[in-house]
């Protein structure tokens, strides 16, 4: 055994000097882009359509991927004609899946750049960008004796990571969803299903055929609205409404909404680079690497080989664009976000903020 252990040391060594700056992992990830939890990744395993307009996406998430709660979303980064983007979507599937895989659920809507681009173009194989899990519309413990949930388009989709993973943990639960007609409501054969077995009862909108959902009506539809904790997500306008008509009830206490967010747009060249941890702030024409341009202003920074490959200097964009420097893609965050970005090969798109 002895013997075997000095011969595998020995050829870990002379890889190391044969790769050298690199090291033999840094070629790894290469072909097993999973592989890395520094640099989370997905691959498409399946596309399922669920209407003309939304499909599902099955994605083997890669090491270290954390487990996410029931209501949660993760961002994803998808390249569109040389742009990275990044869109939030909720998670669909139960967690813990022996399989490491999870689901998320996309609608393209009109002018949608990744929502178009992933239910029309997402093939199996296709490599995608994540984030960690993150989001607070999840359902406490211990559960609510009554739950009511007040749904409209894509804003089903938290809520559905919830009924797949929760219900037989849920006693009383209620379901008003609202959608153009009966062949848009996405997951439609699943919570008929549910309702058919008892499991919930669901209350159908058809906005061509209805109108669109007013708060008042709610108290028609529930009787025991105001006595139900009530989760809802959905158009901004529903949410504000629903907000207002829960407050003028005293009862915004019950109410739990989640927005879906709108993107980010910048691009330029250069900008004001702000190191959040140092609290440094740096000006930049947009042709040097952050990694230079933070070690110049004083700012400590990981880095590794400088060329762009062993991810040694990856570090989280909070906020603002940045270019790769290699093919002039861009990446983007929102505030809040925490977006991997190589210091070594991007540089200042735009006024940009550092996790550094």
């Amino acid at each position: 055994m002895a013997v075997i252990r000095t011969l595998r040391t020995g050829a870990r060594r002379v890889a190391g000097l044969l790769t050298t700056p690199l090291l033999p992992t840094d070629y790894l990830d290469a072909i097993a882009p999973l592989r890395n939890a520094e640099v989370p990744r997905a691959r498409v395993e399946a596309v399922r359509p669920e209407t003309a307009n939304s499909a599902t996406l099955v994605l083997q998430t890669g090491r270290g991927w954390p487990r996410h709660e029931p209501g949660q979303y993760v961002r994803i980064g998808v390249d569109v004609d040389g742009v990275r983007l990044w869109r939030s979507y909720s998670v669909t599937s139960a967690p813990g899946r022996p399989d490491g895989r999870i689901t998320v659920t996309v609608n393209a809507v009109a002018g949608g750049a990744v929502s178009t681009h992933l239910v029309r173009h997402a093939r199996r194989g296709m490599l995608l960008h994540l984030d960690r899990p993150a989001g607070e519309f999840v359902l406490p413990r211990p559960r609510p004796a009554r739950t009511l949930f007040v749904t409209a388009g894509s804003g089903i989709t938290p809520v559905m990571g919830m009924l797949r993973s929760c219900l037989n943990e849920l006693a009383d639960v209620v379901v008003v969803h609202s959608a153009r007609t009966r062949e848009d409501v996405v997951f439609g054969a699943e919570l008929r299903a549910l309702a058919a077995q008892g499991r919930i009862r669901l209350v159908e909108r058809h906005t061509r055929a209805d109108g669109r959902l007013k708060p008042a009506e709610l108290t028609d539809l529930v009787p025991d609205l105001f006595e139900r904790e009530t989760w809802a997500c959905g158009p901004n306008e529903l949410l504000d409404d629903l907000t207002t008509h829960w407050a003028d009830a005293e009862a915004a206490h019950l109410l739990h909404v989640e927005r879906f967010r709108s993107a980010v747009a910048v691009s330029g060249e250069g900008g004001t680079v702000t190191f959040l941890r140092s609290g440094t702030v740096v000006e930049t024409d947009g042709t040097e690497p952050l990694l230079d341009s933070g070690e110049a202003a004083g700012v400590l920074m990981p880095s590794g080989c400088r060329m762009g490959i062993c991810f040694s200097c990856v570090l989280p964009l909070r906020e603002g664009a940045v270019r790769d420097l290699r093919d002039g893609r861009l990446t983007t965050a929102e505030p809040g976000d925490s977006i991997p970005v190589q210091t070594c090969v991007s540089a200042a798109a735009g006024p940009c903020r550092l996790d550094a």
